[in-house]
């Protein structure tokens, strides 16, 4: 059953994690038959209870033999080696569907399933998940990189679709690229963040996250709206001073922060510096300063100010 498109038959879902669970939950309620799945540890039984009750819980190998559609939604370094088990213990079959939801992988890693005329497909959805239903309503709209031959072009769509996503078509060869530009937005924003948190703490801040929160949510709309013209702060504006004032702070206050401000503001020096908001003589002198903060974090925080 889908919402158009091509038809798929039974779904079985090998791995309860975060993304296996709420994929599976968002897919059955469009429709989709969930045969069975396989999870063994604590959370993931909690995942199954909470969002696919009733479904049969399996070994991976009776899932994969219940299932016309397999989704492999296990740990990137795992999903070769499940692949691999699973097509030697013949528990794959010729023209079944086999999908794994790795960002970084194409088609290569299910070689093994492919090699017993499996139909390989890769769609990573490009989100973040909890493992609880506050996913599905965030599956709208959402994209997903999708890797997978012509003939199956259309079961992508269909499931996509179905999960309310749009696909997104991702070259073999590039997925390891597209899935380091998600984890450099997303995974080193959560890091950024907490140390900016950590920082407004050290000053006092009573309440770090309410305290930016609509200054990033307003931050991360003009930036995906404006790109770099969405900069403001010291860098843009070639304040030395200020940027020297900063690095002197944190590298006393919070000084395991102190890298990741120097780097980043080095990132951001470059590219105003590039389209001319900065004008060379500025840039040097901050980052002279970057520089200096960088060599003393290794020695003495403070000592490049003395």
């Amino acid at each position: 059953m889908s919402a158009g498109g091509a038809a798929v038959g039974p779904i079985g879902i090998v791995g309860a994690g975060r993304v296996g669970a709420v994929l599976g939950a968002a897919l059955r309620s469009a429709g989709h038959e969930i045969v069975a799945v396989a999870g063994e540890s604590d959370a993931s039984r909690r995942r199954i209870d909470d969002l696919l009750p009733g479904v049969d819980v399996l070994k991976p190998s009776a899932v994969a033999r219940a299932a016309d559609v397999l989704l492999l939604t296990v740990p990137d370094d795992m999903i070769e080696n499940v692949a691999t088990m699973l097509a030697g213990a013949a528990a794959i079959r010729p023209g079944q569907l086999v999908v794994h939801t790795s960002g970084r992988h194409g088609l290569a890693v299910l070689a093994e399933a492919t090699a017993v005329g499996a139909r390989p497909m890769a769609i990573h959805p490009a989100m973040t998940f909890t493992g609880t239903s506050v996913d599905l309503e965030r599956l709208a709209g959402c994209a997903f990189a999708v890797t997978t031959g012509p003939d199956e072009r259309a079961a992508a769509e269909t499931l996509i679709a179905d999960l309310g996503g749009v696909p997104m078509w991702i070259a073999e060869g590039h997925r390891t690229l597209y899935h380091a530009g998600l984890a450099h937005g997303a995974n080193h924003l959560v890091t950024l963040v907490a140390e900016a948190m950590e920082l407004l703490a050290a000053s006092g801040v009573e309440d770090p996250a309410a305290t930016l929160r609509p200054l990033l949510n307003a931050a991360m709309e003009n930036a995906l709206t404006l790109g770099d013209f969405a900069l403001t702060g010291p860098i843009v504006r070639g304040d030395a001073n200020t940027v020297r004032d900063h690095v002197a702070e944190v590298a006393a206050s919070a000084p395991h922060t102190l890298p990741s401000y120097v780097a980043l503001a080095r990132a951001t020096l470059s590219r105003v510096v590039t389209d001319g908001r900065v004008l060379p003589i500025r840039a040097a002198k901050i980052a002279q300063i970057l520089d200096a903060a960088e060599a003393a974090a290794v020695t003495e925080p403070g000592a490049y100010l003395r």
